[in-house]
């Protein structure tokens, strides 16, 4: 399969800070691709270089082929990037601001194309109202726009998002799975963990500039997961000593209990029953990615 996004040791410093430390990866055309770290980690910074808005102190990066920095024409206008950032321009409307946008590659008379757009992202009715007008939630709608009028095949969503109501998080994210259906690349940055568990088929975690694990969300899962079984005992009740290596905390009165395999929750009864204890309440919850990021993030 093609490699849509190419990043080989990337490395970008500012004075003494080292943002990125040597970030390899190859991110294949067609994927939904998950970049996963903490604040600082070096996401935002990694994406900068992407988008030819930083210059890589080392190292390179292609967009389907075509260097960052020596074909960064090409490279751009494959490339459609929704920022962080709420920037927009005050003096224009909803559409009048796409059309430039659109203007920026060369792209003329998509009308038909931003209609679209503007229909899925809930903005028609907002199409000729000044961006100044706009709540938060709505300019950052058209931010997701503006990155995707040209219809780069390449789609790089930085927190997309934050400070968005639940109804547009839903509507963005069918959308946005439509575009990939048709072959777009997606590459997510997310502090919402149970998006990127849902969304992507593969992640990349960074810590300090480095990148500290990449595998497909289900190995990751397997891997450094497991399932979280929560019993609620009487009051006054402990555990068995048996099964206190099992307990990774507790939550609202009750043990949570990390098994591996389903088969160890027979087990868990078993010496529940064996030490006369009853159970007043038991949950099970499967692999969590909030537990993986967790788990590498501390090691």
């Amino acid at each position: 399969m093609a490699v849509a996004v190419s990043i080989s040791g990337l490395v970008k410093r500012y004075g003494s800070v080292e943002a990125l430390a040597g970030v390899s990866l190859d991110i294949e055309a067609g994927e939904f691709f998950g970049l996963l770290g903490p604040n600082g980690a070096g996401k935002t910074t990694l994406i900068s270089c992407l988008a030819g808005l930083a210059k890589p102190t080392s190292g390179s990066l292609a967009v389907l082929g075509h260097d960052v920095q020596t074909d960064y024409r090409q490279a751009r206008r494959l490339l459609g990037v929704v920022p962080q950032e709420l920037v927009f321009d005050p003096f224009f409307t909803v559409r009048e601001t796409l059309r430039i946008q659109s203007g920026y590659y060369g792209v003329r008379h998509n009308d038909d194309w931003i209609d679209e757009i503007l229909d899925q992202l809930d903005l028609t009715a907002k199409a000729n109202a000044n961006m100044r007008q706009l709540s938060g939630g709505m300019k950052r709608r058209v931010l997701v726009a503006q990155a995707l009028v040209h219809k780069p095949p390449v789609i790089v969503l930085d927190e997309p998002t934050a400070g968005v109501d639940v109804e547009l998080r839903q509507g963005l994210w069918q959308f946005v799975r439509r575009l990939n259906r048709e072959g777009h690349t997606i590459i997510l940055t997310t502090h919402y963990l149970e998006e990127a568990e849902a969304l992507c088929g593969r992640l990349a975690l960074l810590k300090e500039g480095r990148l500290v694990a990449l595998d497909s969300t289900q190995n990751l899962l397997n891997r450094f997961s497991g399932h979280t079984l929560a019993v609620r005992l009487p009051s006054e009740a402990s555990l068995p000593a048996e099964l206190q290596a099992l307990v990774t905390g507790e939550r609202n009165g009750m043990h949570l209990l990390r098994l591996d395999d389903f088969a160890l929750i027979e087990n868990v009864l078993v010496q529940l029953r064996q030490a006369g204890l009853s159970v007043t309440d038991m949950r099970l919850s499967p692999p969590d990615l909030e537990e993986v990021f967790v788990r590498v993030m501390q090691q």
